[in-house]
């Protein structure tokens, strides 16, 4: 993709340990539903999410402010791996329970200023694969991405200036999906 530094890892946890971490979160996990405001409306947001971080970690989007939950012990876990791998420092997950096709996430980016200039945004699946799609903000080009149980996805550098990305609806998925986005919120 041009414009993007786009990276994706299929098999990024084993099949066991993303089973026993997908039963785990769904279970455990301080779910909830909440409503934003879209052109000037307020409407319920179409999945389920938990905001979890350290304790300055506040974090405001499209009219909903989230206050952080202290780190679940397996979000540790994650969050840890991914720092070891990969180099980067993480503060805040965002999570998302997709209960079926119904449940999405509408095209957007992840550029609220308090994530930087160049974000890197961390996204693991568990559970169904969804299709993940990109846009470029000028050209319309377009990418999909399946997104599999046990993935990892990588978005950093400009990708964040240049695309808008989302998860349609599909009448054809019928089985949850939890994703977890994980991020580092600067403050001054």
């Amino acid at each position: 993709m041009a414009d993007a530094d786009v990276r994706y890892y299929p098999a990024w946890f084993s099949r066991n340990t993303a089973d026993a971490y997908y039963s785990t979160l769904k279970s455990e996990l301080c779910w909830r539903q909440d409503s934003i405001k879209l052109f000037g409306k307020r409407m319920q947001i179409p999945r389920l999410q938990a905001w979890y971080g350290d304790p300055h970690c506040h974090y405001a989007y499209s009219g909903l402010a989230l206050t952080p939950l202290p780190f679940h012990p397996v979000l540790s876990s994650i969050r840890k791996k991914l720092e070891e791998e990969l180099g980067v420092q993480f503060n805040c997950v965002l999570c998302n329970w997709y209960r079926d096709g119904q449940d999405s996430m509408s095209p957007h980016s992840d550029d609220e200023p308090e994530l930087g200039d160049k974000p890197t945004i961390a996204s693991i699946t568990f559970g169904e694969k969804r299709n993940f799609d990109f846009k470029h903000k000028l050209t319309g080009e377009k990418c999909r991405l399946g997104l599999e149980h046990g993935s990892l996805l990588i978005m950093a550098g400009d990708t964040q200036k240049h695309y808008v990305h989302g998860i349609n609806k599909s009448k054809r998925i019928s089985e949850p999906r939890i994703n977890l986005t994980y991020r580092y919120i600067h403050f001054d």
